[in-house]
């Protein structure tokens, strides 16, 4: 017997909701001599373009319906390659920048351990700390999580946003839009270049469904490490 008009609602399954795929930038330099970027902005390498074309290529078949990324050349190169796939423009937003770690930046992990080795301790417990006399994990989540938000809510009802950043302000932002506190930001793992993490939303908000997918497992390179 055929369903109709209200009946025909209640059995139809439900859409998947709104999806945001937060996807770290491609391999710099920087990134394979573990030096600390922050803001510093630097370029990919010849394999970071290659990683973004690859994941782009993956992306892409999931029909995202918006693109936005950070304005540094690492995060913009790489959201250029989904772009050119899916004909999206990209926006820009400074929000989705790294964290500024100060002094930090430029150094290898080697040196911040050498030199700052009871600051690292104290944020690898999950401490408030403004690394190198940067930002605070929250400032950066105060900052980034917002311009998520404002792009998501501009979605169609089963639409999906793509958000090219870097990996200390995606876990922040993941964090953030959980509920997680602060302190357990720290337990959500590294993202790998040019991997990503996909949140969807459920009933009670945002849900993690994925995180550092899209390759086998490789090293994460990185501030974030």
């Amino acid at each position: 017997m055929a369903v109709s008009g209200a009946a025909e609602a209640a059995v139809r399954p439900p859409g998947r909701g709104r999806r945001v795929i937060l996807w770290r930038h491609g391999q710099t330099s920087w990134n394979v001599e573990r030096r600390f970027q922050g803001s510093t902005d630097v370029e990919l390498t010849g394999t970071g373009v290659g990683q973004a074309r690859r994941a782009a290529r993956l992306l892409a078949s999931l029909g995202p319906d918006a693109i936005v990324s950070s304005d540094l050349k690492r995060a913009a190169r790489t959201a250029d390659e989904l772009a050119a796939l899916t004909g999206l423009e990209v926006a820009r937003d400074e929000g989705l920048r790294e964290t500024y770690a100060g002094v930090w930046q430029g150094l290898t992990h080697e040196e911040i351990i050498a030199r700052y080795g009871e600051e690292y301790a104290a944020w690898k417990r999950g401490e408030p700390v403004r690394r190198g006399g940067g930002e605070l994990e929250s400032e950066v989540a105060d900052r980034a999580a917002p311009v998520v938000l404002r792009h998501a809510d501009k979605l169609p009802e089963d639409g999906t946003l793509v958000v090219v950043s870097h990996g200390g302000t995606i876990r922040t932002t993941i964090g953030r839009l959980l509920g997680l506190e602060a302190r357990h930001w720290e337990s959500l793992g590294g993202l790998s270049n040019c991997c990503w993490s996909v949140l969807g939303d459920g009933a009670r908000g945002w849900r993690l469904l994925e995180h550092n997918a899209g390759t086998l497992p490789e090293p994460v390179l990185g501030d974030d490490t």
